[in-house]
């Protein structure tokens, strides 16, 4: 079949005008694998969508469950389109470390240096640090460097232990290590583009902490959570993962 050349400039007209709305759907979300080990990866540009953080809602109760904060943010006339976990939490679902929301501190940084003896948890590992989205865009620190730079920060949240700083993985990991699980965890990568990527295997701290720095390019990048406390909201990919801890603390969601 032919067309006339008007019918075929008004097709390429709406072809056009449907492709930003397409890439305006916010995050490319996708699969990868890295070392025979399967991921999900999701690249955002902070400068051109709506990323934010959330821990309460209007009744001051934790959201705990991806599917609450939709509901919120659908209430609101907006949509949820991309959530994660944003770092680790206490049982009572309030944040570990430093957690800022719209300028606000709800939560002070952690300097704390975990307990004496034993295994040390997650989020004490040296240097652990703080994902922080400002006016510049976004950004990964060492708690150390976030605290003597102060930058000005709309939204942050603090975890541990840093993966990648500054194009270097954390020393303290150890290749083939055997401590495996499925793991999160967000970097800054080249252009300023925000990386999150979930484990869909077991991996090691060294294994995810390449991924970021040989894969997916980031120079800075931070551990969100591990084991059951890693979840995915993505009703593209037809997920919306539940916390096997009861709940999440504070969440990391894409607004439309």
């Amino acid at each position: 079949m032919t067309y006339p050349k008007h019918g075929m400039l008004a097709l390429a007209l709406v072809l056009a005008a449907l492709l930003p709305l397409h890439h305006a759907h916010a995050e490319q979300c996708g699969q990868e694998t890295f070392d025979e080990a399967k991921y999900v990866v999701c690249t955002l540009e902070v400068g051109k969508v709506d990323l934010r953080l959330f821990w309460k809602g209007a009744d001051g109760e934790p959201y705990r469950a991806f599917s609450n904060l939709a509901e919120a943010i659908r209430a609101e006339g907006r949509k949820l389109t991309f959530a994660v976990n944003a770092g680790m939490y206490r049982a009572d679902f309030s944040p570990m470390g430093l957690y800022v929301e719209n300028g606000r501190e709800l939560k002070p940084v952690n300097t704390a240096a975990g307990r004496a003896g034993g295994q040390v948890p997650n989020f004490y590992k040296k240097p652990n640090g703080v994902f922080f989205l400002g006016e510049a865009g976004a950004g990964i620190l060492p708690t150390d460097a976030f605290l003597k730079l102060a930058p000005k920060a709309r939204f942050a949240t603090q975890s541990g232990p840093m993966l990648v700083i500054a194009n270097r993985l954390n020393p303290i990991f150890i290749i083939g290590s055997t401590d495996r699980t499925r793991r999160s965890g967000v970097g800054v990568c080249e252009n300023g583009t925000v990386r999150f990527a979930i484990s869909e295997d077991g991996v090691n701290f060294h294994d995810f902490a390449r991924l970021f720095r040989d894969r997916l390019h980031c120079s800075d990048a931070l551990f969100l959570d591990g084991g059951r406390g890693v979840g995915l909201y993505n009703p593209e990919m037809g997920r919306n993962d539940w916390s096997w801890h009861g709940g999440y603390g504070p969440i990391f969601g894409l607004v439309e």
